[in-house]
């Protein structure tokens, strides 16, 4: 059967309850419209029509079953103004994205993505972190800022080949803007942006999201530009010089043969740049900011973890990452973070290819997909306490830990996020570095941690401060 006309739902709403639900999130709206329309069901969100789509046996057959037909990325104003319909995160699918991502997965491999070289990289950044904590330990520290520039010197040394100092305050200034965008996008002038093309020169917020791409898109593109100056060809120091091997093969091979164009260009670069910077950056961040949340809300959990680390580094200063196999508690409570928060709780819109079949309706071809995976979060068919953070969730009777299979922070298919690997390895590292050194405590005793999200591309925690108590000698007693 045909798929129902969309519900008139967000263009009925008055201005202020939409902007309370973006805020607030939408899951619960969703709950509600899933339990009296199912698990697939149309409405308008501004004057689209998208499909919703909830629940591990719908999703699974539109993220893995049909990954294929159901992989094209759909588009608006604001992704083709960002993206160009280049790069890796909004591409279309088609042969330029999949040699795109094949490339990326390959590089990433090279320098280090899996291997002990990669750990040592996020070993070092570790203990900058560490040590600008150190510096906060007699005030009511807010790690925002840090985290956010630890997390994406990681990205940043794989693909410009170089970390930045928690004090550079260029750097600081486009970290903020990268912020900013991700809830601006998300809000009523974002959308606006994409609704009505003739408000794109008139003087109204939305500029603020174009000049904020700009000014980050202009920092990246002035790294692209050194790499071309002092870069030496045979000899690529990270992603950025892998690509430009890539452009120099393109050129040498010419336009001869027309049954097999150039799909790697400048363009694409600055694409695919912007796409790891951002991604690498953002969810990381926020999962590290969560779970130190988390481990303030829950001091009892925050101390189990802390006892497993120190039974597990012994004598040593850190903790490997291969150790994760022999602490399935603190491997617990990371993963329940990710549950509870549900970082990217409607991934990144999909669209089919053709004219597609879910769920006993016929979805026509383009249509918006929204993948609800915060769905899978909160259903008391998996899990033994849905709607409460305990990691008792991830755990069996025997304390290992026990795979989930609806349980997709990262997607699943063909787009799932190529940055999965790096993340865990990051999260798992400065987490355990984080807890050997320091015990964490919420400033307010009688009022506990806020833990409701700001709802933008990603869901982030409010902005928070802290109390930072270094263990004695950092050694387990």
């Amino acid at each position: 059967m045909r798929l129902a006309p969309p519900l008139l739902l967000t263009m009925q709403s008055p201005p202020t309850e939409r902007e309370g639900r973006q805020q607030a999130g939408l899951r619960l709206q969703h709950e509600a419209l899933s339990e009296v329309y199912g698990p697939v069901y149309s409405m308008y969100l501004g004057s689209q029509p998208t499909v919703i789509v909830r629940g591990f046996k719908a999703l699974k057959e539109i993220l893995v079953v049909k990954g294929t037909e159901f992989a094209d990325r759909p588009q608006n104003r604001l992704t083709r103004t960002v993206s160009h319909l280049k790069g890796l995160v909004v591409a279309p699918y088609g042969k330029t994205w999949k040699e795109h991502r094949r490339f990326t997965l390959s590089t990433l491999r090279n320098f280090g993505l899996g291997r002990k070289s990669m750990e040592e990289k996020i070993a070092e950044e570790s203990a900058y972190l560490i040590q600008d904590f150190k510096k906060n330990k007699d005030t009511l520290f807010d790690p925002h800022c840090v985290i956010n520039n630890a997390v994406s010197n990681i990205i940043c040394s794989i693909v410009f080949g170089r970390r930045y100092d928690y004090d550079d305050s260029t750097f600081q200034d486009i970290l903020h803007l990268v912020n900013e965008n991700m809830k601006m996008t998300m809000g009523i002038w974002g959308q606006l942006y994409n609704a009505f093309g003739f408000i794109h020169y008139l003087p109204l917020p939305h500029q603020k999201i174009l000049k904020n791409i700009d000014t980050v898109y202009g920092f990246l593109q002035r790294i692209v530009e050194e790499h071309k100056k002092t870069r030496t060809p045979g000899e690529p120091r990270d992603y950025i010089d892998c690509y430009l091997e890539e452009l120099d093969k393109s050129a040498l091979q010419g336009e001869e043969d027309n049954n097999n164009k150039k799909t790697f260009d400048n363009q694409n670069l600055s694409t695919c740049v912007a796409d790891l910077f951002i991604a690498g950056t953002e969810t990381t961040s926020a999962t590290m900011e969560w779970s130190l949340l988390y481990m303030m809300a829950f001091p009892e959990v925050q101390e189990k973890c802390r006892k497993e680390i120190d039974k597990i580094r012994g004598d040593r200063t850190r903790l490997d990452y291969e150790d994760r196999v022999s602490m399935p508690y603190t491997q617990a409570v990371l993963q329940e973070v990710l549950r509870m928060a549900s970082i990217v709780p409607l991934g990144i819109p999909h669209t089919n290819l053709k004219e597609e079949q879910l769920n006993g309706y016929t979805i026509p071809k383009g249509t918006i997909i929204i993948t609800d995976l915060s769905s899978l979060n909160y259903d008391e068919t998996y899990w033994k306490y849905p709607h409460e953070f305990n990691p008792e969730n991830f755990l069996t009777e025997d304390g290992e830990l026990r795979r989930v299979e609806p349980f997709l922070p990262f997607s699943a298919g063909p787009r799932v996020c190529l940055g999965e690997n790096l993340a865990r390895m990051e999260t798992f590292l400065f987490f355990t570095g984080l807890l050997t050194h320091f015990e964490f405590h919420w400033p307010d005793p009688a009022s506990p941690p806020d833990l409701t999200p700001v709802y933008a591309l990603s869901q982030t925690p409010k902005h928070f401060k802290m109390c930072l108590v270094p263990r004695i000698n950092d050694k387990p007693s």
